[in-house]
């Protein structure tokens, strides 16, 4: 018969006690007078400083409006930069902050390749069969068409919103009554339209001025810039310097009326956007025999050699309109690919302009780009609001950075800052622009808001 051992006897808890008290004792004592020695976190409580956040609202375009992975979507817009930023402001006495939110988290975006279908929700990572029936995590999205967009295009005027953020929107359509009107009626961006106090009639800049906000985000200029850019500098030239700060010093004078407070942030350039960046310039890589081959098949005239080679591209100016790319120059994110890997474009077929920027147009777009950040600059300082340095702070995170613990670059789908587009954030890389936004308001105004840890902010979900 198996007799059960006793957990401790008498005798084994009498050593324990009297051989190990005083150690225990003189240990606990040692904890007890270090911990009270430890200093104390010094956390700050939130304070507004000089500035007044009863009444916030939010002015700008896509990233303003929580666009990612190419469309406007429910969750997207929850965890915009405004709605990030009203949360901390809500600490020291802000309100709610309403939003012309999505009927869901498909949403609606423009379709940057019309031809393809009209509109696309948003895209999503899945596998999917190439060209050479190679299966890979690629991002997918699905078009469609007017019939089917109704959800996201029907009007909600007449309600009154703190996120007047429109995507796509330039800041001179801010003062144009017909981008109010509907995309039935023949207006390309339908986003406004959804919000407008009275569709047909209404501007975005009066709708924010009878916000009465006593402060203020905004980032201007982006579209003005990216719209042309992402469309291989094909659709529309990019407004002068002193067409921007006409417009924006309207705006400006208008919001800081009755001594409104706000912050302003300036613009990122080409080189720290994976839409531009991911697709090498020189990545036609060849061997000897390749390049040999191609050499023949061609007449020699690119002079393909073994290892990296510039894309063909189109070019009007060049002998035969095409020739070879050069540093510098920008492949778009829209290229397909299959017809770069299975039928030879960018060596027999050259890579059509609409998919590229060449050294001219990578010129005229970084010159306005620093144009306007200077204009944004002068302005914010002739009105005396914060301004936050997204160019640089792109830079930053562009090299690398850690939040939370996790390394952070920009790397496209796996560098834990931008979205399936390729051009916007997701939601993480919202936060960290929204930190960036905190830092700059508690520089300006004296303030102490706490930066975001947003755990439930998505990056990009993985099947």
């Amino acid at each position: 018969m198996m007799i059960s051992k006793p957990l401790f006897s008498l005798s084994h808890y009498h050593i324990i006690t009297s051989s190990q008290f005083l150690i225990t004792s003189i240990s606990f004592l040692s904890i007890f007078l270090f911990s009270s020695c430890k200093p104390k976190l010094d956390i700050p409580v939130p304070s507004a400083g000089a500035a007044d956040f009863s009444k916030f609202i939010v002015v700008g375009g896509n990233y303003m409006a929580g666009c990612q992975d190419g469309a406007l979507w429910k969750k997207g817009q929850e965890y915009s930069v405004g709605a990030l930023l009203n949360e901390q402001f809500q600490l020291v006495g802000a309100g709610d902050f309403n939003q012309p939110l999505m009927p869901d988290d498909m949403g609606l975006g423009l379709n940057a390749k019309p031809w393809e279908g009209v509109f696309v929700h948003a895209s999503r990572l899945g596998y999917k069969i190439d060209c050479e029936g190679v299966s890979a995590l690629k991002p997918l999205k699905d078009t469609f068409g007017l019939v089917n967009a109704g959800i996201y295009l029907t009007g909600i005027s007449g309600n009154s919103f703190q996120n007047l953020s429109v995507p796509h929107g330039r800041i001179q359509d801010f003062y144009n009554t017909g981008f109010s009107n509907s995309y039935q009626q023949g207006n390309a961006n339908p986003f406004y339209h959804r919000f407008a106090s009275n569709a047909g009639s209404s501007k975005v800049y009066t709708d924010a001025l009878a916000q009465n906000p006593s402060f203020f985000a905004a980032w201007f200029g982006m579209e003005d810039i990216y719209e042309h850019a992402r469309t291989g500098a094909t659709n529309y030239s990019i407004p002068d310097g002193s067409t921007f700060w006409f417009y924006l010093d309207v705006f400006l004078a208008g919001l800081t009326t009755n001594d409104a407070k706000g912050i302003i942030a300036n613009i990122p350039s080409l080189d720290c956007l994976p839409f531009f960046t991911t697709i090498p310039w020189d990545g036609l890589e060849l061997t000897q025999s390749k390049a040999d081959s191609l050499n023949n098949l061609t007449g020699n005239i690119f002079n393909f050699v073994p290892g990296k080679n510039g894309f063909v591209i189109e070019d009007p100016v060049s002998p035969g309109n095409y020739r070879k790319m050069v540093y510098g120059e920008y492949i778009l994110l829209t290229i397909p690919l299959d017809s770069v890997k299975c039928n030879f474009m960018g060596v027999f077929t050259p890579i059509p302009d609409k998919y590229v920027l060449d050294v001219t147009e990578v010129y005229e777009i970084q010159t306005k780009i620093n144009v306007y950040n200077s204009v944004i600059g002068e302005r914010a300082m002739a009105y005396d609001i914060a301004t936050v340095d997204m160019n640089s702070f792109f830079r930053t995170v562009r090299s690398g950075i850690k939040w939370d613990g996790v390394d952070v670059d920009m790397e496209f789908v796996s560098g834990g800052f931008f979205s399936l587009d390729g051009y916007h954030p997701h939601q993480k890389g919202y936060a960290l622009i929204a930190n960036e936004f905190l830092k700059a308001i508690n520089s300006k105004y004296g303030a102490t808001l706490p930066t975001i840890n947003c755990f439930d902010c998505d990056g990009v979900i993985f099947p």
